[in-house]
């Protein structure tokens, strides 16, 4: 982990710092044809061997944006929910570890900002969270999330009995699995224009821990091919963390989709 550890870049202009809370990864292993043509040729899904199958991985992120406020200067905090969608890939252009992102359901009336002013494919949502954290056994004792929208209903539920172990089929070990899920700093993803955008985010090490999937309805990805309802409820892996605090670096940048 140590390698993919690196200081904050200094946050300038408009940058964001923000509190991600109830943040999960849920983490599907599936047939990497399914993508086929979903992003630009620069781009190539970052497979892993499971069961001497190649298996592609995409994740379901639910979170509160808490403190949601500039990095820079004296600036009004936002709280609202968020559920991002996103595929692990390379770009064969820099050989960077990142992730496609399907696009965002946001429950906030600043959704005007990245939908309408910098084209990104972040769509409205009612989202609610239901979850009671045990500080003293460091585990949820309740997590459900709700999404209602037209875009991407979603609907979860996750457990902690407080003996979850982290295991990541297809990885050699905890570690390397724990950088590729979570350490991905670079997002890309097609604008509502068709453009190729991209941000970037900085985060320490983030500290998740092991849950287990009692329910799962992820409308998008039913409706896409990619992950049918059946399916969701078997994932890869899942993980979880009360808080922790992310930088985004903005605005959003449009690039060259040739390799």
């Amino acid at each position: 982990m140590s390698d993919y550890l690196h200081d904050r870049p200094a946050p300038s202009g408009i940058d964001v710092l923000c509190k991600l809370q109830h943040f999960a990864i849920i983490t599907y292993a599936l047939d990497p044809k399914r993508f086929a043509g979903l992003m630009p040729a620069r781009f190539a899904l970052d497979t892993v061997e499971i069961e001497g199958c190649e298996k592609a991985l995409i994740s379901v992120v639910p979170f509160i944006d808490v403190d949601f406020t500039s990095a820079v200067f004296p600036f009004p905090k936002f709280t609202m929910g968020q559920t991002n969608y996103r595929v692990y890939i390379i770009d064969r252009q820099t050989g960077e570890r990142c992730v496609w992102f399907l696009g965002t359901t946001l429950d906030s009336w600043t959704l005007v900002v990245p939908h309408v002013l910098w084209n990104l494919p972040w769509f409205a949502g009612d989202v609610s969270f239901d979850c009671e954290f045990d500080e003293a056994a460091g585990r949820y004792a309740r997590y459900k999330m709700r999404t209602k929208a037209r875009w991407a209903p979603a609907e979860v539920e996750l457990r902690q009995d407080g003996d979850e172990a982290l295991c990541f089929p297809g990885f050699p070990d905890i570690e390397t699995g724990l950088v590729f899920l979570t350490h991905p700093l670079a997002g890309f993803y097609h604008r509502r224009d068709g453009k190729l955008g991209t941000y970037r985010v900085w985060h320490k090490q983030l500290v998740v821990r092991a849950a287990r999937l009692e329910s799962a309805r992820f409308g998008l990805l039913d409706r896409m091919g990619l992950v049918s309802d059946e399916e969701q409820q078997t994932p890869h892996s899942v993980l979880v963390e009360p808080i922790n605090e992310f930088t985004i670096y903005l605005p959003p940048q449009i690039v060259r989709a040739e390799i």
